[in-house]
């Protein structure tokens, strides 16, 4: 992906655009709309981030607890429990 951006780069300057307007072609510059692009482009970055985030930290705390506290037996109950009937 990085190759393709260099390559047009050096496109437009081949082609002698300035460096705005090669920008233009990276970046939403439509006059019209370019602030509701730029705040949409924030908003959703911002949303995917955090979802991206809550799922790392969710994994994170259920790799990390434990269901036994440290020093308790894995199990309250006994073989001998099962060995008498009612």
């Amino acid at each position: 992906m990085l190759e393709k951006i260099f390559q047009l780069n050096e496109t437009g300057k081949e082609l002698g655009l300035s460096k705005k307007e090669i920008n233009r072609v990276f970046l939403f510059d439509d006059k019209r709309y370019s602030l509701l692009y730029k705040i949409l482009l924030l908003i959703i970055s911002i949303i995917i981030f955090s979802i991206v985030g809550y799922f790392i930290v969710f994994f994170i705390e259920s790799t990390i607890s434990n269901t036994y506290p440290a020093g308790a037996l894995y199990s309250t109950v006994k073989i001998k429990d099962y060995k008498t009937k009612k």
